[in-house]
């Protein structure tokens, strides 16, 4: 059987998961067939499907901000940090989610820029958006609108959206260069990107690389800090900030990769910092031109 192209199999595992979170499913039944667990996303294949994802995924929302939301929205979170907390987002504005899942950043956001703004959010996956859609009827948030789409082709005007929000989903996507084009065509004059995704710092080998971001869950697709800046910036963005939310151990990864037989140890020092879930915030300049 050939292996599934990443877009295709990201939509299946999401898919898978979005089933599981309205059914309570547990059977191994949905466990993902052996040649796509390297394509799977945040969590990873080994996260969704067996609750492993610690200290990734964990802890995310305070206690306030899980009152807020249906319980199956928080279930939904595949997520490597919490954009909604570091983002400003202001009364009036409108602020799109790339990849919004069961749309826990999206109902967030619109309380926060209540009724007189608009949150948006986009995803691939039918059953996420379904599962998006209902929990935006238990939320009883009305300024919401879900749409089906590809971060590479966003369904929405140009110069439309204040703010950008996504959570660990753009390292997804095997054309991170159009994401970051198109992120940039919707927002409006000065508008913020201000997403949480996970990068890699300094130089790590590549088989350790593959295996670490594996066990991130994020298909080995992560940039580094460096070249993540830089693609910012060729797509037009200005005043672009990484700040680090959570640095991972590699005491974090140990079960992991001993299990895919490295000596734990030997590579402390090649992982130790060096991969990170962090906050990217970039502006789009006033004038443009």
């Amino acid at each position: 059987m050939s292996t599934p192209s990443i877009k295709e199999a990201v939509k299946e595992k999401y898919g898978q998961a979005a089933l599981r979170v309205q059914t309570g499913a547990g059977s191994s039944s949905a466990s993902p067939p052996e040649e796509a667990t390297e394509l799977t996303g945040c969590c990873s294949a080994a996260s969704v499907f067996e609750s492993c994802c610690d200290p990734i995924t964990v802890n995310l929302y305070d206690a306030e901000q899980a009152g807020q939301i249906p319980e199956a929205a928080l279930k939904a979170s595949l997520g490597c940090g919490n954009p909604t907390a570091l983002a400003q987002l202001n009364a009036g504005e409108t602020v799109l989610d790339l990849g919004s899942g069961g749309g826990i950043d999206v109902l967030l956001s619109a309380r926060r820029v209540g009724p007189t703004g608009k949150a948006y959010g986009i995803d691939m996956t039918d059953e996420m958006l379904a599962l998006a859609r209902e929990n935006q009827r238990k939320a009883g948030v009305d300024n919401v609108e879900f749409l089906k789409g590809e971060i590479e082709s966003i369904p929405l005007p140009g110069n439309s959206v204040d703010v950008i929000i996504s959570n660990c989903v753009i390292n997804l996507s095997a054309d991170k260069d159009q994401v970051l084009r198109e992120a940039f065509r919707v927002l409006k004059p000065g508008g913020r990107f201000a997403v949480s995704d996970v990068v890699v710092h300094g130089e790590v080998p590549a088989e350790v690389r593959q295996s670490v971001l594996l066990w991130v869950g994020c298909i080995a697709g992560a940039l580094q800090d460096t070249e993540y800046s830089a693609k910012l910036a060729a797509a037009g963005f200005e005043a672009i900030e990484i700040e680090p939310t959570r640095v991972y151990q590699v005491e974090d990864a140990r079960a992991f990769l001993t299990a895919k037989g490295f000596d734990v140890d030997a590579l402390a020092s090649k992982i130790d910092g060096n991969f990170m879930s962090a906050f990217i915030r970039a502006r789009k300049p006033q004038a443009i031109g």
